[in-house]
């Protein structure tokens, strides 16, 4: 017998949702006649629904970010000569003016899905949700073809085994820990729990170079918190663009402490806080603070949907592997029914791509013969520390190793803020815009470091997006004089004969 045919009526479902992130958009009326299993753990510590963006990632950081600009403004005063101070600073009115607005959503998405007339058809269960096996009981689940099993792990406990003709895989990640000595035993804090703290504390040591780590250090530092960054590497941000990742590092380290090339060796908590030891050429290294964020990345939960026992193609960084239409793949070939999307598939990580991908997956369930692929645009990055940072496309020595592949030329422009009319006006910030692009004036790439650089970088994503070149975004328009996005125009100005 079928392992269907041994399942209830309610323990068997049209679709399996995994994960309240992205994710929640995929419930709607195009599925009111499917029956709907939605399967969420929760993120953080309390294991809220609604997934990382909403809760603990993307928007309370920009909340606490906007508020940490606002302190900052004092460093930068003297230049514009003026003589400001920041005499307080109210952590538990910071902090409730984000989650004040937040955690109501939150409240308010889940009773939504738990209790509206329009989740009729579907089922909420809280918990972490395991593939088991499909047309048959323990087979791998892409051994077959639906129905789907999984079996969910209640957070109340409980336990719980359901079936579904089609899953989609939207589980999400969570904050790496890197396997140091006594580095769990010490209770770091992540990005799952810096922003709820009770109080802030007067020094923080902070274990990773990458975009969290320098948010924070902008966020924690801005409110009067002595930091310390803590990188593997001689550089920060190191994934960027060379110049960028230079800029910022050179920029950061004038704010804060910032300790390159450090090879963590182990951590303890002691009586005065935390003492952190590593080792560099130089010798060995000992760094005190009374906390200690660990901001090392985040790992895709695909290992908790047990993806790699169920036979499903796992990629080295840990996300499950999908074809262009976001498809889980076996073997190379793809399993019919099964879906992902977000950042247990994407390396990205990022909540604009999530979101994207999601659309494409729910076109994709409701137009099976006209699939629409997922990777078709460029996908831009934005750093929101101080200095701000935007990116999209190739860096500079991507495109140059891509040229000497194609034996196409790559020209560069570059303009300084303080080069432009607005620059003046702002003081002569730091930063510039680079743009990449090739004989044909075809944008490859563009990375912003500077004032507003998430908003001054947009036009460069839609022209990517579009096939505008380089000549086209400069000369078809008029760009407002004397304003910021002359940054952009000069840039782009540069490259033309």
């Amino acid at each position: 017998m079928a392992y269907e045919d041994r399942l209830t009526a309610d323990q068997h479902f049209d679709i399996a949702l995994i994960g309240s992130g992205s994710g929640n958009s995929l419930p709607g009326p195009e599925f009111a006649d499917k029956t709907i299993v939605y399967i969420d753990r929760g993120v953080g510590p309390d294991r809220v629904f609604g997934g990382t963006c909403l809760n603990l990632g993307c928007i309370p950081s920009k909340m606490f970010v906007h508020t940490a600009d606002v302190a900052a403004t004092p460093a930068g005063a003297a230049r514009l000569g003026l003589a400001e101070t920041l005499d307080a600073v109210d952590w538990p009115a910071i902090r409730e003016r984000v989650f004040g607005r937040i955690d109501p959503i939150t409240a308010g998405g889940l009773d939504y899905r738990e209790n509206h007339p329009d989740n009729e058809n579907l089922t909420l269960l809280r918990g972490t949700a395991r593939l088991a096996g499909s047309a048959a009981v323990g087979a791998p689940a892409a051994s077959a073809t639906a129905p789907f099993v999984l079996q969910v792990a209640l957070n109340d406990g409980g336990s719980r085994t359901v079936s579904a003709e089609q899953v989609v895989l939207a589980a999400g990640s969570r904050p790496a820990v890197p396997d140091i000595p006594g580095l769990r035993a010490a209770g770091p804090l992540t990005s799952d729990t810096i922003m709820r703290i009770d109080e802030l504390p007067e020094s923080l040591l902070i274990l990773g170079s990458g975009v969290i780590a320098v948010e924070m250090a902008h966020i924690f530092g801005s409110l009067g918190v002595e930091v310390t960054l803590v990188a593997r590497s001689g550089r920060l941000l190191r994934q960027l663009d060379e110049d960028v990742s230079a800029t910022a590092t050179d920029a950061l380290a004038h704010r804060f402490h910032v300790e390159p090339n450090l090879h963590t060796t182990r951590v303890e908590r002691t009586g005065a806080g935390i003492r952190l030891v590593g080792e560099r050429a130089g010798g060995e290294v000992v760094l005190q603070a009374a906390e200690l964020l660990v901001a090392t990345g985040r790992t895709p939960n695909a290992d908790l949907l047990g993806a790699a026992e169920a036979g499903l193609d796992v990629r080295a960084d840990g996300t499950v592997a999908t074809d262009e239409y976001l498809r889980v793949t076996s073997g190379g070939s793809v399993v019919p029914g099964l879906w992902a999307l977000g950042d247990v598939t994407d390396g990205n990580q990022l909540k604009h791509v999530a979101n994207h991908q999601l659309r494409c997956v729910k076109h994709n369930m409701l137009h099976p013969d006209e699939p629409r692929s997922a990777f078709t645009m460029p996908v831009p990055l934005g750093v929101f520390s101080d200095p701000q940072i935007a990116c999209v496309g190739l860096t500079e020595a991507q495109a140059q190793d891509r040229a000497g592949d194609t034996g196409l030329d790559v020209r560069v422009g570059l303009q300084y803020y303080k080069d432009i009319a607005y620059g003046w006006a702002m003081g002569d910030p730091a930063g510039f815009a680079k743009i990449v692009v090739d004989e044909m004036g075809t944008i490859l790439g563009a990375h912003i470091i500077g004032p507003e650089a998430t908003t001054l970088i947009q036009p460069l994503i839609q022209a990517m997006s579009t096939g505008q070149r380089a000549q086209d975004v400069a000369r078809t328009q008029y760009w407002i004089h004397p304003a910021m996005p002359e940054l952009v125009e000069n840039a782009l100005l540069q490259l033309l004969d």
